[in-house]
């Protein structure tokens, strides 16, 4: 278990911090004796601050939304016990979802008339059997709700036993519209009954019909210890230095990245997030739900499961969040830490005399957890390598969005057959990540570089010749950059004051594979609520508010506060401290192996540094040949 007590800054909230923050709030305003919670999170300090002292007061911001569904935000000094100001949210732009709001559309739509009588229509009686998936009703709000009002929007599945897969019979068609503010269902969508699917699609052990052999056992073992140590929520391995946390929103975020005592960046987590689905199936059409911004991936962090989740010698932190009542829930195992050993770091077979024959292992330090939200899963990895590499990898996994297969409603290249009864719809998945860098502790740079072919001409007769050719990006506007594989399109982070050996100033290399950009029509709602999700690449000056790449909350807006606007000034980034904001994701067409659980699927973005050594840093690794190696010689 984690300590209780804090001993840093940026130490993870304690229970008991949060109690007492909640005590504070209640205490100042009785009227928030009723409200639900949506959140509590850390109010950082000021970073250049921080670096000055550690013995910093602490600050937490609670969030949440009050008896007449109005959205506040209250920010109090812990270690005072004192509120210091409590401001309401806009009706334009909300917080995250509460578990209360959620239970409420479940309790409202169940108990509509209009719903019921849909459901009899197809011959479903036993309420006990539905199921009901809220989703987030901002972007295609119904006629029927107030403008500023909060809603969901709901969609059905029906079970055929207490134990069984819902998703795999979905009630085609069926949608209600929730006003939450006003506490009633507005409307119920019925596009006509389609037969539920009668096939199972049971994922968990029970439900198969038979498990294939084991495999025999890969056993991973460190008998002399882990490489890693942990003092409450500080890392360090082979030179590396951070500190994880669970953040509400962001989900898994890492503090003050550091190798060898050289800062690489100051903080790093998931800005936001998009789902747009592209089918005109009406099940799905209207879809493009910000998991971490309008539920929230800290809140949806999983308790991860020795030796499933995560293999070999673990090191555990838990996390503790506000709970919707005001009480305080544990998260147990909700960051995992562990070694990993990641194949040949560097080998040459000499062919010479010489005769030398060198290979080294790599080893490298992940640091995962695992949110649930809605129908899908998604792992946010962080992996950080002995040559300075660090790579950011999402793992995308759970089920994928249903309908009943009806030939009048699917269109091919828009819904997929994943089964004779069942058609899933193109989609995306589209992360932002926020990287507050502090390469080599100063002001930093941005770089892009093209590499691009030479003309044939005498200096280049037969045309083989290519160069890379860089450039400086030095307003915010001609940072808003896509990839271009075909021309080995890279970033560089740089610090113009800090020179290595040949002359150089240090870097870092922002490395994408093939990553896609939003899909959605610019001016639809998807395209300006997840504008982020436009451009693969945003650079900015450093500003502590400007945390997020769709704006601060992001439930029923239209586009308030996301990266567009934040950019619209034009600001320098010529030589600041420089935030860049990677969009990266996959463009989902579902296939039968998708079903009934989906296979992970993986995308991120690789740091590389670039001049940032002299030499290659692991060359200095001893040679680490096991002997418990067994082969049939």
């Amino acid at each position: 278990m984690m300590s209780q007590n804090f001993n840093h800054p940026l130490s993870t909230l304690s229970a008991s911090e949060i109690e007492d923050a909640v005590s504070v709030l209640k205490n100042s305003n009785k009227e928030h004796e009723n409200s639900s919670f949506s959140y509590i999170s850390l109010e950082e300090p000021d970073k250049k601050l921080l670096k000055e002292k550690s013995n910093l007061d602490r600050f937490v911001k609670i969030v949440g939304v009050d008896q007449k569904s109005n959205g506040f935000e209250a920010e109090i000094n812990l270690s005072k016990k004192e509120l210091l100001k409590e401001e309401k949210i806009s009706n334009k732009a909300g917080p995250t979802y509460t578990l209360a709001e959620i239970f409420k559309a479940i309790e409202l739509t169940m108990g509509d008339e209009n719903y019921q009588k849909a459901l009899e229509k197809r011959g479903i009686k036993d309420l006990s059997l539905i199921q009901i998936d809220p989703w987030p009703g901002g972007g295609f709000v119904n006629k029927n709700i107030k403008n500023g009002n909060r809603a969901l929007k709901a969609i059905s599945f029906l079970k055929d036993s207490e134990k069984d897969n819902a998703y795999a019979r979905p009630i085609q068609g069926l949608i209600a519209h929730i006003d939450l503010t006003e506490n009633k269902v507005v409307e119920v969508e019925d596009h006509g009954v389609v037969e539920v699917p009668k096939a199972h699609a049971r994922y968990d052990k029970d439900g198969q019909e038979s498990l294939r052999e084991n495999p025999k056992e890969i056993a991973i073992t460190q008998p002399e210890g882990v490489g890693f140590s942990v003092e409450d929520n500080l890392i360090s391995w082979e030179g590396w230095q951070l500190r994880a946390s669970i953040d509400p929103i962001e989900g898994l975020a890492l503090h003050q990245v550091s190798l060898n005592d050289r800062p690489i960046f100051y903080r790093a987590g998931l800005s936001d997030m998009v789902v747009p689905y592209g089918s005109s199936d009406p099940m799905h059409w209207w879809k493009a739900v910000h998991d971490g911004t309008e539920y929230g991936f800290g809140t949806m962090t999983n308790s991860l499961t020795l030796g499933c989740d995560c293999l070999g010698e673990i090191y555990y932190l838990d996390a503790h969040k506000l709970a919707f009542d005001g009480s305080v829930e544990t998260i147990e195992n909700a960051i995992c830490i562990h070694e990993e050993d990641f194949g040949v770091q560097w080998k040459h077979n000499d062919s010479t005399q010489m005769g030398y024959n060198e290979v080294r292992r790599s080893r490298r330090l992940v640091v995962s957890s695992f949110a649930t939200i809605g129908n899908y899963d998604y792992g946010i990895f962080w992996y950080l390598y002995l040559d300075g590499t660090i790579q950011l990898e999402i793992k995308l996994t759970g089920v994928v969005g249903i309908s009943a297969f009806h030939e009048d409603i699917h269109k091919p290249g828009q819904d997929f057959k994943i089964s004779p009864e069942l058609a899933s719809p193109i989609h995306q998945h589209l992360f932002n990540v926020r990287i507050d860098w502090d390469l080599d502790d100063g002001d930093n740079q941005l770089y892009e570089t093209n590499v691009e072919p030479l003309p044939i001409n005498n200096a280049n007769p037969e045309g083989t010749q290519f160069q890379a050719v860089s450039s400086h990006l030095t307003k915010e506007s001609e940072a808003q950059r896509n990839i271009a594989p075909e021309k080995s399109r890279s970033w560089k982070i740089v610090n113009p004051k800090k020179l290595n050996k040949v002359g150089l100033p240090t870097a870092y290399k922002i490395l994408y594979g093939n990553t896609p950009t939003l899909l959605s029509n610019p001016d639809s709602p998807p395209g300006k609520r997840a504008a982020f999700a436009k451009h693969n690449i945003w650079a900015t000056p450093f500003q502590n508010e400007e945390r997020s790449g769709g704006g601060r909350h992001t439930v029923m807006h239209s586009g308030e506060g996301g990266l567009e606007e934040i950019t619209a000034k034009d600001r320098n980034i010529s030589e600041c401290d420089l935030v860049t904001w990677l969009t990266f994701g996959v463009t989902h067409l579902p296939r039968p192996e998708d079903w009934p659980v989906m296979p992970v699927e993986y995308c991120g973005v690789h740091l590389i540094p670039v001049g940032f050594f002299d030499q290659n840093p692991t060359i200095n690794l001893p040679p680490s040949c096991s002997s418990k190696s067994k082969s049939n010689k």
